[in-house]
């Protein structure tokens, strides 16, 4: 059958108040660009009109600002998971005008499978390549793909031109039967290829094909700072000692990492350090140092679920497409993001925390408890099932006017029970085989700045005793003198003594 060519309005014209609407790709790596702009400027019009327009958005994870920023600022979004990274969505959320639910990415394709949030009325599918009966190649991100192109009742494909290489052969999709049917995941190294190069979609069900041109509009994160390489000069040394003991096996392990300046600090400083062996990745993205660590030799593969590359970083893998082909893979997030896989892989997982406190949690998502930053993203999927689960944050923030070290965190994503390791530019703190108090005494001693060590010390000698030497009472002072007084600091635990 004949697909016919249509523009974004008229794309958008499918979409009805109230919708369920889905969108394919992984951060805004092959996340649509052209429809949801047109979309915006359709909810801006109804809204003039005194009409209602709202739609629920799932995605693989974040967008880009053609979604999450256009949409968010037309007001047009009721609903949003499973995770947001704009900061024009994250001031709707906080603000209360959309009813976002947060929720680990590796669940949210069966979640949708199984009705959880009712049908999906319209998918929009960025594709690279595609021919007359619904065979496609996507672009450079996955994310749950698969899922809502079979579930949705109507698609809409954006075809991107923007690529001048094809990324035919860089794509593995490929979707679990559901339980109670499910066998294992049939990956047992990152280089496993289990699905399909290519995606079928029923032409039925495509309602027109919108062309676009339009990039993934990734900016490149600034070079790590002083703090951040000491952050990664610190976890690279801890993961050389641990090969050094053997508590790492001689051939190393998988490495998942998150996004950001941390992450690509100890990326590259595992790149630099002599003791860490060649060294491949299952992860949930790669961003521009994984592409240095290829074209230098010492990250040999990755299995990722998006290339979050910037732009510029974008054009030059293009350009050198021929040389990673063999070297990267992606999958749906389900897939990337699996516990069965990350428990059989035994991955050595990398993740950021807003702040953690001296028991070994790790709040990921809430700034005072209350205020919602990103999400909890993949961090959740890896943390928990990891053969080893690294969280990172510098010790203070706003110029020592904030410990991310605290006594209690103000919201918990990570529980202790699965976080084994914190760094901080002051150092690591090892939480294995650790009682409460011993953990407590381990991250004071080596990750809390030294402007707030001796009010944390005076914090755990309020203690009555218990397993764990809380004083709930004064739990969150440091939150609340930040709250009153603007700066941490000014905490006082004597008025409890």
């Amino acid at each position: 059958m004949s697909i016919p060519f249509i523009t974004a309005e008229e794309a958008a014209s499918y979409i009805k108040n109230g919708d369920n609407v889905a969108f394919s790709g992984f951060t805004a790596s092959g996340t649509p660009k052209v429809v949801t702009v047109a979309l915006a400027e359709r909810a801006k019009k109804l809204h003039a009109e005194g009409k209602p327009f709202k739609i629920n958005i799932f995605s693989g994870a974040s967008t880009n600002d053609h979604v999450d920023g256009e949409l968010s600022r037309a007001d047009a979004i009721n609903a949003r998971t499973p995770y947001q990274s704009h900061g024009d969505m994250r001031k709707s959320i906080n603000g209360g005008g959309i009813h976002y639910f947060d929720q680990h990415l590796s669940h949210l394709a069966q979640d949708m499978r199984y009705g959880f949030y009712g049908d999906i009325d319209v998918a929009v599918i960025e594709v690279t390549e595609m021919s007359p009966n619904g065979e496609v190649v996507l672009g450079a991100g996955l994310g749950m793909t698969p899922t809502i192109a079979n579930m949705a009742k109507k698609v809409i494909i954006e075809y991107s031109s923007y690529y001048k290489n094809s990324f035919r052969g860089f794509h593995d999709n490929y979707v679990p039967l559901d339980p109670p049917h499910r066998r294992e995941i049939p990956i047992y190294k990152p280089t496993d290829r289990i699905g399909s190069p290519v995606l079928k979609i029923d032409p039925k069900k495509i309602v027109g094909i919108v062309p676009s041109n339009a990039s993934e509009s990734i900016k490149p994160f600034t070079a790590p700072d002083e703090i951040s390489h000491k952050i990664g000069e610190n976890i690279c040394n801890f993961l050389a000692s641990q090969l050094r003991e053997g508590r790492v096996p001689k051939e190393f392990l998988p490495i998942q990492s998150g996004v950001g300046n941390v992450a690509n600090a100890v990326l590259y400083g595992l790149g630099e350090n002599p003791e860490i062996p060649h060294f491949q990745m299952y992860t949930e993205v790669i961003q521009d140092a994984v592409m240095d660590l290829m074209q230098e030799g010492k990250c040999t593969f990755a299995s990722t679920c998006a290339l979050t590359f910037s732009d510029d970083a974008m054009l030059r893998f293009m350009e050198n497409i021929d040389f990673f082909r063999g070297k990267v893979l992606m999958r749906p997030g389900e897939i990337s993001n699996s516990p069965e896989v990350v428990r059989r892989l035994g991955l050595i997982a990398m993740n950021t925390a807003l702040e953690a406190d001296i028991f070994g949690n790790v709040n990921s998502t809430h700034v005072l408890g209350t205020k919602m930053m990103n999400g909890i993203g993949g961090s959740g999927d890896f943390c928990r099932n990891a053969y080893l689960s690294i969280f990172s944050c510098p010790s203070i923030q706003k110029g020592g006017k904030i410990s991310t070290i605290v006594p209690m965190v103000s919201h918990v994503d990570h529980s202790e029970h699965s976080v084994k390791i914190i760094a901080t530019e002051q150092g690591i703190a090892d939480l294995r085989g650790k009682d409460p108090r011993q953990r407590a005494e381990t991250i004071i001693e080596n990750c809390v700045h030294p402007m707030y060590k001796e009010l944390m010390w005076d914090y755990l000698k309020l203690s009555k005793g218990g397993h764990t030497p809380h004083t709930l009472h004064s739990a969150f002072a440091l939150h609340e003198a930040f709250i009153e007084k603007g700066d941490m600091l000014q905490a006082d635990f004597s008025k409890f003594a």
